[in-house]
């Protein structure tokens, strides 16, 4: 077999020739070398039965070729793809992308990549989003549903192709999968106990939708709190919403409107309690001794910020890995079976000076 063709052939002979293909394929490394595109692949994928003389004369042509595997067709051969796809509501959250950020380091140890995508909490988004992910042969799915998501067809979906789905933060217990998350009931009667222990006695919740289990957990942890504590509930003081920034400046102003205002307000979002906070610190209000403020999930920004936000730690690098191992004790199985298996977290509650009065 000749192989000096290889450097007798410059890299631009080598471009013109295949000028007018649009991608390179392993039969234009076998043409260029005069054998065959079996044993192109092979060499390719390091086997043992070719010689290390035409893996590198395989390797030195897909390179100047520009030659970029097919995982596509890969996945389809093989039934492994070694890709996961990874659903957020968005990436600008410091809790999504450490996630992420622990999913990947996990998953990269063992050979895997993640695709990422973002519903933007949009539950068209993430139909689309699914699709895509299942089109490209993804060998799992680790997942935190959108805001708007109630219909769970598109889950199912997942489930019904064997594929692995884990769910973390938002999930349904409807779909039977594992999921990683935190006790947000328990988190609330945290955050309601430490507001009392201010003496706060008017305590106002801006909440998530309660179509969102863990927003709904959050307020019934609420709810139970006051009745706990022989607080009253006013409905007024509970309000629903996206949690953005701009939904907690309109909150809080909504509040500030009342005739008897809050003491205290409990917000389900760390980005939603700082627009609470701007509002708070623009009007002049003293925190936390006229009104005090705790957030949710300990974005970098509440310790930065003035006042300090009090907030929840949600460990979200300890969800990111025990996501990544879920997916990858699947990995191992020929067939999969899922039922509802729950990795329910510890939270901590952060004290900082937007809800301490003891220290204020």
């Amino acid at each position: 077999m000749y192989y000096g063709v290889i450097f007798a052939i410059t890299i631009k002979q080598i471009y013109k020739k295949n000028s007018i293909k649009k991608k390179t394929t392993i039969k234009d490394i076998a043409n260029v070398l005069n054998i065959s595109a079996a044993a192109v692949s092979k060499a390719l994928h390091n086997d043992p039965r070719i010689s290390d003389k035409t893996k590198k004369a395989v390797k030195q042509v897909a390179e100047n070729l520009n030659y970029q595997p097919n995982h596509l067709a890969s996945a389809l051969r093989s039934g492994k793809s070694k890709l996961v796809g990874v659903i957020v509501p968005r990436t600008n959250s410091n809790f999504f992308s450490s996630v992420i950020q622990n999913i990947e380091q996990v998953l990269n140890k063992e050979g895997y990549n993640i695709i990422i995508t973002q519903s933007n909490e949009s539950f068209k988004k993430e139909c689309e989003c699914i699709d895509t992910l299942l089109y490209t042969q993804v060998d799992g799915i680790i997942a935190s549903m959108a805001n708007q998501t109630t219909d769970l067809s598109y889950y199912e979906k997942i489930k019904s192709k064997g594929i692995p789905l884990i769910l973390f933060d938002r999930g349904e217990n409807d779909l039977n999968v594992d999921y990683i998350g935190i006790d947000d009931y328990n988190s609330s009667q945290i955050i309601v106990k430490h507001l009392i222990e201010q003496g706060c006695k008017r305590i106002a919740h801006i909440g998530g939708y309660k179509r969102t289990r863990i927003f709904n957990n959050r307020i019934k942890g609420y709810l139970d709190a006051l009745k706990k504590h022989h607080l009253p509930l006013n409905e007024e003081l509970l309000l629903e919403c996206d949690l953005t920034i701009e939904d907690g400046r309109e909150k809080m102003l909504q509040l500030l409107a009342l005739k008897n205002r809050p003491d205290a307000v409990y917000v389900a979002g760390d980005y939603a309690a700082l627009g609470a906070l701007q509002v708070l610190n623009e009007q002049k209000i003293n925190i936390p001794n006229e009104i005090a403020l705790v957030g949710f999930g300990n974005e970098p920004f509440s310790s930065m910020v003035t006042p300090t936000i009090t907030s929840i730690e949600q460990h979200s690098s300890e969800i990111g890995k025990q996501a990544a191992l879920s997916f990858l004790d699947y990995s191992k199985k020929e067939t999969i079976t899922q039922t509802l298996t729950k990795k329910i977290l510890d939270v901590a509650l952060l004290v900082r000076a937007s809800s301490d009065r003891k220290n204020s």
